[in-house]
């Protein structure tokens, strides 16, 4: 009579493996990958509501009137200036950065982080512990992704409204926002692409190198530093 090798069990060593495999799979899916997909839903369906409800400056100016349209220069059409709305745009990407700039950052930011509400907690922690010289992992990730997820389409629907009510294009912002990350500290991680990452079955860069800010920046960032520091955490989403 033969006897089955030890640990073989009733499915055989190869079926008690794949066991496992299928196992590790399942686990994977609902602890790294469905919080990766799910969270990419809000945030990509909030940009698509955003592009969608985004309309031209309305022709009226407050009071239910209709503002006459003007011949300009060369006969383009331009129209008076009006109090209140929308701030005058700010200079284009690339454009040396102002304080009024980082000033105008700081409203948006305060608007993100009210939207995001308490799932901003958790984003907080991670930023933390990126302090302490401690580095996230695939499920620190999926733990962060999970939490925001709820929030993070209304986050991205405050941060286009804010941009528009403050004169920021998103080419503008992302440019006061790398300088503002380089300032605080933030390292180059982008939550938003590790979860596009795990979405496709990669690996996700989470390196939490950090790129050194210019004495310029420093100088530009420090007068608005601890209200800053505040809502750094939001530069892991790239808010």
């Amino acid at each position: 009579m033969t006897r089955r090798g030890p640990g073989c069990g009733c499915l055989g060593c190869g079926g008690g493996g794949l066991l496992v495999l299928v196992v590790l799979g399942a686990l994977a899916w609902f602890l790294v990958i469905q919080p990766a997909r799910t969270f990419l839903e809000s945030w990509q369906g909030a940009g698509t509501t955003t592009t969608q409800t985004q309309t031209p400056p309305s022709s009226t100016d407050g009071t239910g009137i209709d503002v006459p349209t003007l011949p300009g220069p060369n006969g383009t059409a331009t129209t008076p200036p009006q109090e209140g709305g929308a701030a005058q745009p700010a200079p284009p990407a690339g454009a040396p950065l102002t304080a009024q700039d980082v000033q105008r950052f700081l409203a948006v930011r305060r608007d993100v982080q009210a939207a995001l509400g308490d799932s901003f907690t958790q984003l907080q922690q991670v930023w933390t512990d990126i302090q302490q010289g401690q580095s996230p992992n695939i499920l620190t990730l999926a733990q962060v992704l999970g939490q925001v997820s709820g929030s993070v389409g209304a986050a991205r629907t405050a941060q286009a409204q804010a941009l528009t009510r403050e004169g920021l294009t998103p080419e503008r912002y992302a440019q006061i926002r790398g300088a503002v990350n380089r300032a605080l500290g933030v390292p180059d991680i982008d939550f938003a692409q590790a979860a596009e990452a795990l979405r496709s079955g990669r690996l996700p860069d989470l390196g939490t190198a950090v790129q050194t800010a210019t004495p310029e920046e420093r100088a530009l960032v420090a007068p608005y530093r601890a209200e800053l520091t505040q809502t750094a955490a939001l530069g892991l989403l790239g808010l």
